[in-house]
């Protein structure tokens, strides 16, 4: 455990419970927890991870625009669902790319756990996209990466990492809750 590791968690913990609450500060907030982590996955040799934080660099600058300018006429995104065939093409995406992302990974790196490690890059690559367009359906994919992601880390020592995971668990299925009872609010309003 590092310093590194424990601010990164209280930033991971602040940026997801903004997110839960629809607050545009999550996303700065997620931006300063996915550059300390690059540092935390390089010493751990979670290569994946390391990318899918670079990765989300940019995903968390388009997130903060997208929420403030992404709604009708550039007004702010509120939530919405994903249609059943667009349900079906996220899932052929995460299988396919864990797969390929998973060979590559066993095959060309010392990746400690190349498969469980690419599930949940693509598969977080996914729910924050989501995520960034208010999509309900970002919190249940949030909630498998979750599940994942503690026995990762929990199995390569990073124990803050695992905490923070098993609170990033509790605070999906809260955040579905609530993102759920905004889209119904919306429903009513409309």
């Amino acid at each position: 455990m590092s310093i590194i590791e424990a601010v990164a968690v209280i930033f991971g913990l602040a940026a997801v419970w903004l997110n839960v609450r629809q607050n545009i500060w999550g996303w700065p907030a997620g931006l300063v927890q996915v550059v300390l982590y690059i540092f935390v996955f390089y010493e751990a040799k979670l290569y994946s991870d390391l990318i899918l934080s670079v990765i989300y660099i940019f995903l968390q600058l388009y997130g903060w625009y997208s929420w403030l300018y992404g709604g009708e006429k550039h007004s702010k995104l509120k939530v919405s669902c994903l249609s059943p065939s667009l349900i079906s093409f996220w899932i052929v995406v995460c299988i396919s790319g864990t797969l390929m992302w998973g060979y590559f990974m066993q095959n060309n790196t010392d990746a400690a756990l190349p498969y469980p490690d690419a599930f949940t890059t693509v598969a977080s690559l996914i729910a924050q996209y989501l995520m960034t367009r208010k999509k309900l359906e970002s919190w249940i994919l949030w909630v498998i990466v979750d599940v994942v992601a503690i026995s990762v880390y929990f199995i390569k020592g990073l124990y803050l990492t695992t905490g923070l995971y098993s609170v990033f668990l509790i605070m999906s299925v809260f955040g579905y809750l609530l993102w759920k009872k905004s889209l119904e609010e919306e429903k009513v309003m409309a």
